[in-house]
């Protein structure tokens, strides 16, 4: 039986909008699409995951925004590893070092894609900057929903929210975040505005396509 154009037109977006899990080729991506990585369950991963998840079908720690020059694939991402810095996309990907088929893409609703040139001018402009290891926004050093929420700012894609590091399932400060933040000579900094790669992917400006497939 043939589908009406205008009922498979509808499917389509509501596949797009859920969590129904599509493969996207390299092909597909777009300049401006962000990809999100899917986090650990234990370590610095499964810390960030554990105060910030808001969907059980979503859980991610790190977040970069795709650049596609002359035909090539860039991610534009502040690494805890390389700080704030242009690699290709296969190159980011074997950074991840976890299992494949763990890069989220998401895209920018068509009423927004207009913004993304001049997203992608302000996310290079950061380049270089160091990773900021406190979560503790400032202008000098960047962490990777930080860089992001920076380079979207003058289109206000993404929010600054009061930062919770509280264990959902005790109600208390997470003991990694307090042994992180006590090394660090400091105090956690429960309640101070920030962002997180969770909340940026629960935006209402910004929809799901699928899993990247390499």
């Amino acid at each position: 039986m043939k589908i009406p154009a205008l009922v498979l037109g509808i499917l389509l977006i509501l596949i797009s909008t859920s969590g129904f899990a599509q493969n996207v080729k390299l092909k597909n991506l777009r300049n401006g699409d962000l990809i999100f990585v899917e986090a650990e369950q234990e370590h610095l991963s499964g810390a960030i995951n554990r105060v910030t998840q808001r969907d059980t079908n979503s859980s991610f720690d790190h977040i970069g925004i795709i650049e596609y020059d002359q035909g090539n694939l860039f991610v534009l991402h502040a690494s805890s590893k390389k700080g704030s810095i242009r690699e290709g996309i296969k190159s980011f990907n074997q950074t991840q070092k976890k299992d494949q088929n763990n890069l989220v893409v998401y895209r920018l609703k068509e009423e927004y894609q207009s913004t993304i040139p001049k997203t992608i001018t302000a996310a290079k402009l950061m380049l270089g900057k160091p990773y900021n290891w406190s979560y503790i926004l400032n202008d000098s050093s960047l962490y990777c929903s930080d860089f992001i929420e920076r380079a979207f700012r003058h289109a206000h894609i993404f929010q600054l929210e009061p930062m919770t590091f509280i264990n959902p399932s005790t109600g208390k400060i997470d003991d990694f975040w307090k042994d992180f933040y006590q090394k660090q000579g400091l105090e956690v900094p429960e309640g101070e505005l920030g962002c997180n790669p969770n909340g940026l992917a629960a935006s209402d400006k910004i929809i799901k396509i699928g899993h990247l497939t390499l």
